[in-house]
């Protein structure tokens, strides 16, 4: 009799379990569902290039259904989990609730950018998580320079041409730096804007930036971002943002209508409304082989789980919530599964660090592969070569090629449609202008 496998989450450990289930199981030995809000997924570490305009938004997200063929994809937010009774609540994109059932149960929510109680961020801040904030941002500094060229006020031109990222983490860094480019790169398309109008800040509450390199490359990217204009404050917290005028801990003071928050990432909060162990942030509590514990037949993976780190001595030590870790981490759990169901041996998680690598803008990069320290150009096409190699499907994978292809023989395309985010505001505006006459 086939066992029913559900998958709560269809980002990265999701999809990339369901794609090694639905390769290693038979249809008799197993029913796969996977459960996600939405019908894709995204590949976070392109979304950079994606709000830069080096590739097209559609190309970093993976169409579930297209890819799980061998699954059923369901289109819905889990609301809650019994393992007790292993049964699980999930509100449907149709808005009706409804339980489901499971013999083996994969958790894998992911994560929600972490927020902090500071006035103004909830009115200011725009994440960057999404494919659709993304494409948001891209559209948002353009129209800022629009609106910038168009105005005579000083202060308010001033006020539109600075953009703050609060967070140097991975996502915070990119973002900064591909969004800075481009926005200097269109300049030249302004006669009254000149890159050094425009202010990008980047604010760090820590010491360094991009804790998963080293110290001296995590120096050596604070020159680079310097170098190219960027302003970074370290030790610093950004105490208020209240109607976009910017108050940093350190007394520095600045209005600015762009504030992206990167400021970290913090486990799905659905799982509060579980019975499954959780540990102080709130993940799920695993073993080495990636069970939950006291729980045989539920998994976890990726942000929303607390895995031991066996590369450490510390046995307290646990993986870190990255997008290596849970594509790694999505291998073993699948086949880990594919061992229970048939009474084998599961095995646990271990990894071996392989390095890290970031961009810094176009040509420009940081890089840590196996100890050995890359910059520029070099560890700006390690980055690409890499990523590109984890963006499943060759379908995707031979689209993002093509459009880095036509970005370098033709150029960013830098137009903004905002628009597109309130797409019924001119029609809205035609009915009322009909209304009056009439």
């Amino acid at each position: 009799m086939a066992r029913n496998i559900v998958i709560v989450g269809g980002g990265y450990v999701g999809m990339y379990t369901a794609l090694r289930l639905q390769r290693k199981l038979s249809a008799d030995e197993a029913s796969i569902t996977v459960i996600d809000p939405q019908a894709n997924m995204t590949y976070q570490p392109f979304l950079p290039e994606a709000a830069a305009g080096s590739v097209e938004p559609r190309h970093v997200v993976v169409p579930l259904r297209k890819v799980l063929r061998k699954c059923h994809v369901l289109t819905g937010r889990v609301t809650a989990i019994n393992t007790e009774g292993r049964e699980i609540t999930v509100e449907a994109a149709a808005g009706h609730v409804s339980q489901l059932g499971y013999d083996v149960l994969v958790v894998a929510p992911g994560s929600v950018a972490r927020t902090l109680p500071i006035p103004g961020l909830a009115e200011q801040g725009i994440s960057f998580k999404t494919v659709a904030e993304a494409i948001y941002l891209r559209n948002h500094v353009l129209s800022r320079m629009d609106a910038a060229a168009s105005t005579l006020n000083p202060d308010l031109r001033r006020r539109l041409l600075s953009f703050l990222v609060i967070g140097g983490g991975y996502a915070g860094v990119e973002a900064l730096a591909e969004l800075a480019d481009m926005s200097r790169y269109a300049s030249r398309y302004y006669e009254n804007i000149q890159r050094s109008d425009l202010r990008w800040v980047l604010v760090e509450a820590a010491g360094r930036i991009m804790p998963e390199v080293s110290q001296p490359m995590g120096e050596y990217t604070v020159r680079q971002l310097r170098d190219a204009g960027i302003e970074v404050f370290l030790n610093t917290r950004v105490n208020s943002m209240e109607h976009g005028h910017v108050v940093l801990s350190e007394g520095t003071e600045f209005d600015a209508d762009t504030i992206v928050w990167t400021a970290g990432v913090k486990p799905n909060p659905m799982l509060a409304n579980t019975d499954l162990p959780l540990d102080e942030k709130g993940r799920v509590i695993c073993d080495a082989e990636l069970r939950v514990q006291g729980r045989p037949e539920v998994f976890s993976a990726g942000d929303c789980a607390s895995v031991p780190d066996l590369s450490k001595d510390d046995p307290n030590a646990r993986t870190s919530p990255s997008a290596q870790h849970a594509v790694r981490q999505a291998a073993r759990l699948g086949d880990n599964i594919v061992a229970q169901l048939r009474g084998k041996p599961v095995k646990p998680y271990r990894h071996s660090y392989a390095g890290s690598v970031a961009s810094l803008g176009l040509y420009k990069g940081a890089a840590e592969i196996y100890g050995i320290k890359l910059k520029g150009i070099v560890a700006w096409f390690m980055h690409r070569t890499y990523h590109l190699s984890r963006m499943p499907t060759f379908n995707r994978k031979f689209r993002i090629v093509t459009d880095w292809t036509q970005a370098l023989l033709f150029r960013r395309e830098v137009v903004s449609l905002e628009q597109i985010h309130e797409p019924k505001a001119e029609f809205s505006r035609a009915i009322g202008k009909d209304n009056k006459q009439a």
